[in-house]
């Protein structure tokens, strides 16, 4: 993983070309600023930081609001940033004190005075600070003073779609489009979870199912229905039947996650996963009965590996 820095702990160094964001998810569009980022930091003998915060800003500015739902973990956030070839992520806790800060506040006492900047790296549209009122003319001119670069990123578009966190969340949770999702993100959705202990239901009808706890529980779940997935165990990758939902034959009432791992026979009770989401086969249906279930999950089976059998899936190079 890129190494996780909190704001207290950050070492000062002028040399260091950074970047400030959410970077949720860290997709196409987060990635033409990292990429940026590294290449410059390459050019000037620089360290590479990106600057993000936990929790997320929203959840401390709308604190009435629903909470927002997150693409990535600081993990996982960590673990994209360190295969695209980042130094550091420095994270900032974002609360109500630290939201009350002005742009220029922002600019000269904690990037500058207490990470250090020689170029700084900024989105088309980016905004930040109190009121949001800090734009990239905020970010120039205290350059200008300061003596730091400032460098400009455009709008990034997948097709016709301007790439967004909110348009994959939309994605994932409304529509369980995981292709569009996939092409936004340039990789497929991911979520880590914890193996905990089901009801054992699947492995009496030969489907025996890991049953996954999501390690952040404000990370987005994708739409109900039945899943193409890579599981990732240890430093291996499987085929998988993930199903999200109730389990209406079951009479279920609560959202539960169960992957059916292909050609997979290890006890992995309280061990960590990583699911990437490559399609959705369908929605999730009541059955009349077991042996109709059955025969579906078979269908189901036949469709998975079709599917996983023309894709591969995301190679950490850095793993959590």
């Amino acid at each position: 993983m890129a190494d996780i820095v909190f704001l207290d702990d950050v070492k000062r160094n002028l040399k260091t070309v950074l970047t400030v964001g959410t970077f949720d998810g860290v997709h196409a569009g987060h990635k033409v600023l990292v990429n940026r980022v590294i290449d410059l930091a390459k050019e000037e003998d620089a360290r590479s930081v990106i600057v993000t915060f936990d929790p997320h800003p929203r959840d401390i500015i709308n604190p009435g609001q629903a909470g927002i739902k997150l693409l990535s973990s600081l993990d996982e956030r960590s673990e994209l940033l360190a295969d695209l070839g980042v130094d550091e992520m420095v994270v900032i806790p974002f609360d109500r004190d630290f939201s009350l800060l002005t742009s220029e506040e922002f600019v000269r006492d904690v990037i500058w005075k207490k990470i250090g900047v020689s170029s700084f790296v900024i989105g088309y549209d980016h905004q930040f600070g109190r009121n949001r009122e800090g734009t990239i003319e905020t970010v120039e001119e205290l350059g200008r003073e300061l003596g730091f670069k400032t460098y400009v990123v455009s709008k990034q578009e997948v097709g016709d779609k301007t790439v967004s966190s909110t348009a994959i969340r939309n994605a994932l949770h409304e529509d369980g489009d995981m292709e569009l999702a996939a092409s936004l993100l340039e990789k497929y959705y991911i979520l880590n979870g914890t193996v905990v202990h089901g009801d054992k239901r699947g492995k009496k009808i030969g489907f025996p199912t890991a049953n996954i706890k999501p390690q952040n529980e404000k990370k987005v779940i994708p739409k109900k229905g039945v899943y193409a997935v890579w599981v990732r165990y240890e430093e291996s990758y499987y085929k998988g039947m993930m199903n999200i939902g109730e389990r209406p034959t079951f009479n279920g009432d609560a959202i539960t996650l169960e992957v059916h791992i292909l050609d997979f026979n290890t006890e992995i009770y309280g061990k960590d996963v990583q699911l990437q989401f490559v399609k959705r086969i369908r929605d999730e249906k009541q059955f009349n009965g077991l042996e109709e279930l059955k025969n579906q999950l078979n269908k189901d089976k036949e469709e998975v590996k079709s599917v996983l059998g023309n894709s591969s899936p995301n190679i950490a190079k850095h793993m959590k």
